[in-house]
C-alpha cells in the first residue's frame, strides 16, 4: 500500500480536525487569564452580560467563550449562529471538546456554546431584564447573537438553555450569583 497521499496537504492548516495538544494556545490563554485548581463553565443564552462581566471583572478569573472558542478555530468566521441547526451542532460540539480541555486545565469559562458539556451553573435572567440587555446590546455595542424583534427565538434559546437544569444545574438571574456561588461552593470544598 502506497502512503504518498500522507505529504499531499489533504487538511487546509486552518482546519481544526486534527487534535493536537494546543500548548501554544494554552500557554497564551495562561499568561491572560488565572488558571485554578478545578475548571469551571458557567453557560447563558445571547444577551445576558457575559461579556459585559468578563470585560469588568477586577482580576482575569473568567474568560469569555467566544474568545476561547475562537483561539481554537472552533468557531468559524462570520455569523455562524444563523446557519442551520446541523452546522450550528457540529460548531458547537467542537467547543464542546475545548470547553472541557479548557476546564481541565483550571481555566473558569463562561458562555454560549454547548451541546453535552454539563456547565456548573447556568444564567438566564427574568426575560424583561433579558429583553432590556438585548436591546442595550444592540444599541451600543452589537456584536452578535440575539436580537430583540425575535421574541419568539428569545424565548426558545431561553428553554434551550434550561435543558440541563434535569441534570441537577443550578439556574441563576445574575452571572454575579452564579460567580458568587460558585466561588463560595469551590471555598468550601477547598479548591
Amino acid at each position: 500500500m502506497d502512503n504518498d497521499f500522507l505529504n499531499d496537504n489533504l487538511l487546509d492548516k486552518n482546519t481544526p480536525i486534527i487534535f493536537s495538544d494546543g500548548s501554544t494556545v494554552w500557554n497564551e490563554l495562561k499568561q491572560r487569564y488565572i488558571t485554578h485548581k478545578k475548571g469551571l463553565f458557567i453557560y447563558g443564552p445571547s444577551g445576558i452580560g457575559k461579556t459585559y462581566y468578563v470585560k469588568h471583572q477586577k482580576e482575569n478569573n473568567w474568560i469569555d467563550g467566544d474568545v476561547l472558542w475562537e483561539s481554537c478555530n472552533a468557531f468559524p468566521k462570520g455569523d455562524w449562529w444563523n446557519w442551520s441547526e446541523e452546522e450550528i451542532d457540529s460548531i458547537e460540539r467542537k467547543a464542546d471538546v475545548i470547553t472541557e480541555q479548557a476546564k481541565k486545565l483550571g481555566f473558569w469559562v463562561i458562555g454560549a456554546s454547548s451541546v453535552n458539556m454539563i456547565p456548573d451553573a447556568i444564567v438566564i435572567p427574568d426575560f424583561d431584564t433579558h429583553l432590556k440587555y438585548i436591546k442595550h446590546r444592540e444599541e451600543h455595542n452589537y456584536d452578535g447573537g440575539m436580537k430583540s424583534d425575535d421574541i419568539e427565538k428569545i424565548k426558545r434559546n431561553r428553554e434551550y438553555f434550561s435543558r440541563f437544569k434535569e441534570k441537577g444545574v443550578p439556574i441563576f438571574p445574575s452571572v454575579d450569583d452564579a460567580v458568587l456561588y460558585l466561588q463560595n461552593k469551590l471555598d468550601k470544598t477547598d479548591y
